[in-house]
């Protein structure tokens, strides 16, 4: 099942089957999906907190239950479901934050890049092992090609095999490293308390200028930046910003 629990501006979003080590059915897919859409709406939200129970983050889709094997219609209609989760993902205004212990493989591996931050036990493995079955990790394929280099991306999907989190840590895709469960949980805890200091509407518009720039000439974006900076003075929030920096500066003194 999926659960979602809300403390104060936080959703955690749990993936709970830990006997499929935590692999995704056909309900699971659609409820994920749904309470990721929901938790972006809320104003009451800051931050998705995406998890597997157990020590596993998610095995991917179970293909023995994911649905719409065989004929097209009902394949493409499982696949619409999957995919809409990676485009949610995307679009959100809201940070997303994954955490890896165990095995994050499969549509797991895609499900743990896709958010914005990535934190990771060292012992977690990751893979796009759908190669290994002999189809391609086409989900992935786009999600890692926006994220690494092209020899690097090209090199997980085409192999498949299972790479633990410090060889992603090195290739920029992992952002936290933990030696253990209780260090991760130290990790997890002031990550997403320095993200809920953060104002969610500067990070709204950082994520929107950010996924921008990545498909712009960088003439465009400076161009992008520069109207937004100007908004932004407008708005009258410059001044604020002033106000608040020196009433910082002169609490330290």
């Amino acid at each position: 099942m999926i659960r979602v629990q809300r403390d104060g501006y936080l959703t955690t979003i749990i993936i709970d089957r830990p006997e499929r080590r935590n692999a995704l059915n056909w309900d699971m897919i659609g409820t994920l999906g749904d309470a990721i859409a929901e938790s972006d709406a809320s104003p009451e939200c800051r931050c998705i907190l995406i998890k597997g129970v157990s020590d596993q983050f998610c095995a991917g889709r179970d293909l023995d239950a994911a649905g719409g094997a065989g004929t097209f219609v009902p394949a493409l209609e499982a696949d619409n479901a999957w995919t809409r989760i990676f485009h949610l993902l995307h679009r959100a205004a809201t940070p997303t934050v994954s955490v890896g212990r165990g095995y994050a493989v499969a549509g797991g591996f895609t499900l743990a890049m896709a958010c914005d931050f990535v934190l990771a036990e060292r012992t977690a493995r990751f893979g796009a092992m759908e190669m290994q079955n002999g189809f391609p990790a086409v989900i992935n394929t786009p999600v890692l090609s926006k994220l690494v280099g092209p020899r690097f991306a090209l090199e997980l999907l085409v192999f498949g095999d299972l790479v633990d989190a410090g060889r992603l840590y090195e290739m920029g895709l992992i952002n936290r490293l933990a030696s253990d469960a209780d260090e991760l949980a130290e990790i997890e805890a002031k990550f997403i308390e320095r993200l809920l200091e953060r104002d969610p509407h500067a990070i709204a518009l950082t994520k929107e200028s950010h996924r921008a720039s990545v498909n712009m000439p960088l003439d465009d974006a400076l161009a992008m930046g520069k109207q937004l900076n100007a908004l932004i003075a407008a708005s009258g929030r410059l001044e604020e910003a002033a106000r608040s920096f020196s009433a910082k500066q002169k609490a330290r003194k």
